[in-house]
């Protein structure tokens, strides 16, 4: 079975959108995909990168052809729940630390589906600490314990150390996936992380 990796971040829509496509490949392929969180701002510092927001600023065309394919892929999947975050950017340093905290809870996947629908599907401001904590507790998960985890030197040195060994092997943004160690980056290359998953 092919090693495949997911390096996210929740501040990235592609991300998110990239997401609710990797349970069909799953499904397809009888692969799983490890989830790997990393600080996309840590990334664009230690790459020298910029976010689109900052990057396409004042180009003409290319924002709209981005939001364009950003349509055809919404529409190409399948995906009703998905709505720009009115409190873009958000600071995501906390949310990050949380998906650390959150693996060691025994949560990992239940607390990434509900912050990626709050962060996309409805949208909240997920870098304030009483919604971050409203949305955990009607979630169920003991919100006392991830806050006390988030500021533990563990969950801190371990997102600081997979966003540094993702750079290092390759990372500049997110979504990024590795198979066996092969780069591909942006939710369009899905196609050809799925074909490597189940080629020769």
């Amino acid at each position: 079975m092919k090693k495949i990796e997911f390096h996210f971040d929740f501040g990235s829509p592609n991300a998110y959108l990239s997401h609710l496509v990797i349970p069909a490949i799953e499904q397809r392929t009888g692969s799983k995909f490890q989830y790997v969180p990393v600080l996309l701002g840590g990334v664009f510092k230690l790459t020298n990168n910029r976010s689109p927001a900052e990057s396409l600023a004042g180009i003409r065309n290319k924002p709209q052809y981005e939001r364009l394919e950003t349509a055809r892929f919404i529409r190409r999947h399948g995906i009703t729940k998905f709505q720009s975050n009115p409190f873009f950017p958000v600071n995501t340093l906390m949310i990050m630390r949380g998906a650390i905290a959150a693996r060691a809870m025994g949560i990992f996947e239940r607390y990434v589906d509900e912050i990626y629908r709050h962060m996309w599907a409805e949208p909240k401001k997920m870098d304030d600490p009483d919604i971050v904590r409203g949305v955990l507790d009607a979630a169920g998960f003991d919100s006392a314990r991830w806050f006390e985890l988030i500021q533990s030197a563990p969950v801190k040195d371990e997102l600081l150390r997979n966003t540094e060994q993702s750079v290092e092997r390759g990372t500049f943004g997110s979504p990024t996936f590795f198979v066996d160690g092969e780069i591909f980056f942006g939710k369009d290359r899905l196609r050809e992380v799925e074909e490597m998953i189940v080629g020769n």
